[in-house]
């Protein structure tokens, strides 16, 4: 699953936000287009846990964090329906694409972002999955 859906891959899943999770919600409204920031073999179970960020046209929400994302990586993303695009780093769903009610596995992902915006990515999210805040499991 990995080798087809590296970390920084670009595809559509029905993305649950932090507050239609607060409000009680299980389901998102609908499809829209996510990075899988981080994919993670676990050979010995034969799962792929996937640490998954909304993308979106609209800038952040006060009290949201998130980076703009340049104009080359809006293309290598394959995201060319925005003028701009922002991804959200203060919070992230996570799934396990092989057991998952949300990810299709027999998408075809849209793009990629590059390594050094992937690094970027990596740093702005680090504190928030080192602590487990800001985390929705949609694998219950």
């Amino acid at each position: 699953m990995t080798d087809r859906f590296p970390s920084g891959s670009i595809v559509s899943y029905p993305y649950l936000w932090r507050w239609q999770h607060d409000e009680g919600r299980e389901n998102a409204e609908k499809d829209r287009p996510v990075c899988l920031a981080i994919t993670v073999r676990d050979p010995e179970r034969e799962i792929t846990h996937l640490v998954i960020l909304p993308i979106s046209g609209t800038p952040p929400y006060q009290g949201q964090a998130a980076l703009e994302i340049p104009p080359l990586e809006i293309r290598r993303a394959g995201l060319s329906m925005f003028k701009r695009g922002w991804i959200t780093v203060s919070e992230y769903n996570y799934d396990i694409a092989e057991r998952s009610y949300y990810f299709e596995p027999n998408q075809k992902p849209r793009g990629m972002f590059g390594p050094s915006f992937m690094e970027e990515i990596r740093r702005a999210i680090h504190p928030m999955l080192a602590a487990r805040q800001s985390r929705i499991d949609r694998t219950l």
